[in-house]
């Protein structure tokens, strides 16, 4: 008897069906604080990360410069060398995760795994703020993608939030508190009065600050996490090298105590502001110390802790809070990347999340960063006098200079070091950062003024 052939239900299998059978191949570079957070996670949590992946994440073979260390903790199923290069370019690797650090020899790395067709997962923000351009255009060149949500602020998905959750927003800006370490130090020289030399001490001694904390305390590292975060909210390029770098190392503890008299805490914050008025048009890209409203969110951020706002158009603004630092928070995010990667079989680099959350042909080239002087912010300044009387004098002169002050008052004295003389506080209106600096540098020169003036900015972070 005659039958028609009955067609399969089953969908035919395909080469790229085999592949998403069988595990992604992980090959690490680095097997220190975040190598050996993620080779742990990975291990725990292996079978709800299938699931979410639809298919296993294997790490098949680590770099590690001393190899009895790295057997001590991936054991003997995983193959060890301490050749970078060896893992960058296996045939049997899918995906470089880079946990070494650095930007010289990690960039020579990647672009070399790129080039070999693999994908690259790293926590890495000095790589890619230095090099992030390169690399980008390299990854797009050869159809592979670049993640990096471990780089900012590591257990916060603050790069997704970005590049998927907020999308539909024309971000107007991004800031936070993207440091650990210098949090931890502003939140004893508050919370117990300490100077800044004996907190760092004690972030040394508990681990949140390394033997040279030079980038945490200097401004370099919340530089390099606000860069990648303003290239996502702006579709900008990369722009290290422009943004401007104020670290905590000559923040005094009087100032600190100043702010709570005014009623404000001072944090260090990354700030990404989009500005489009009169002649500015561009970006404000740039980490300070700053006067932050007592009742604001961002000044409850306290310890190791980060958080990072948005304010975009039709979200208006969230927050985003959470770990800074750790081994397995940091795995978090690394592994995170890596369930997106697994999920990119069989899609073409259109369908993908671009890198920096714009395609290419969107990107827009030609946004600046503003130059200092265009910065228009609050201002609280700290004015030694010779007497009390004379506040009233220092008000007075800096509105016949064009500043708008808001408020002038007496620092306590319970807050005055021994010795210390009389302070004038003051706080101002929005002006822009010429207007005060020329102010700053004439005020210098009152006789009223008994010592130099300090300057802070005040970040009100409007909804």
């Amino acid at each position: 008897m005659y039958r028609d052939p009955v067609q399969s239900l089953e969908p035919q299998s395909s080469p790229a069906d085999a592949v998403a059978t069988r595990p992604l191949r992980v090959g690490m570079i680095g097997i220190g604080t975040v190598g050996a957070g993620t080779f742990r996670v990975l291990a725990r949590n292996q079978a709800e990360i299938a699931g979410r992946a639809g298919r296993g994440i294997k790490l098949v073979m680590v770099c590690a410069r001393s190899l009895a260390r790295a057997m001590s903790v991936v054991g003997t199923d995983v193959a060890l060398t301490n050749d970078p290069m060896q893992v960058a370019t296996h045939p049997d690797v899918d995906v470089l995760v880079e946990a070494a650090g650095g930007t010289g020899p990690a960039r020579d790395w990647v672009l070399a795994a790129i080039r070999a067709g693999k994908h690259v997962v790293t926590a890495n923000k000095a790589l890619l703020a230095v090099h992030g351009n390169e690399i980008f255009a390299a990854a797009r060149q050869h159809g592979v993608a670049v993640a990096y949500e471990g780089a900012v602020a590591v257990s916060i998905p603050i790069v997704k939030a970005l590049r998927e959750g907020l999308t539909a927003n024309r971000i107007e800006w991004v800031a936070g508190i993207i440091n650990g370490t210098t949090n931890f130090i502003l939140s004893k020289m508050r919370d117990e009065g300490l100077g800044f030399a004996e907190a760092l001490s004690q972030a040394q001694a508990l681990g949140y600050a390394e033997a040279d904390p030079t980038f945490d305390i200097e401004g370099i590292d919340a530089a390099h996490k606000i860069t990648l975060l303003a290239a996502n909210a702006f579709g900008m390029p990369v722009r290290f090298a422009d943004a401007q770098v104020e670290g905590i190392t000559r923040l005094q503890g009087l100032d600190v105590a100043c702010a709570e008299q005014l009623g404000y805490r001072i944090k260090l914050l990354g700030v990404a502001r989009r500005r489009k008025d009169g002649d500015a048009d561009g970006v404000e890209l740039r980490v300070q110390p700053a006067l932050v409203p007592a009742t604001h969110l961002l000044a409850h951020v306290n310890g190791s802790m980060n958080a990072v706002m948005v304010k975009g158009d039709a979200a208006g603004v969230t927050m985003f809070y959470g770990a800074g630092a750790g081994s397995e928070q940091t795995a978090s995010a690394v592994i995170a990347d890596l369930v997106d990667v697994a999920r990119l079989n069989g899609t073409t680099t259109a369908q993908r999340v671009p890198h920096l959350g714009f395609h290419p042909q969107a990107m827009n080239e030609q946004l600046a960063v503003l130059p200092r002087a265009a910065v228009h912010t609050r201002h609280y300044l700290r004015v030694p006098v010779h007497t009390a009387q004379q506040v009233e004098a220092v008000g007075a002169w800096l509105a016949a200079q064009q500043v708008p002050v808001q408020r002038v008052e007496l620092a306590c004295e319970k807050a005055l070091p021994a010795g210390s003389g009389p302070q004038v506080l003051v706080l101002t209106d929005a002006v822009g950062q010429a207007t005060v600096d020329l102010a700053v540098h004439a005020l210098a020169a009152h006789p009223a003024v008994a010592g130099p003036v300090v300057t802070l900015r005040v970040e009100v972070l409007e909804g």
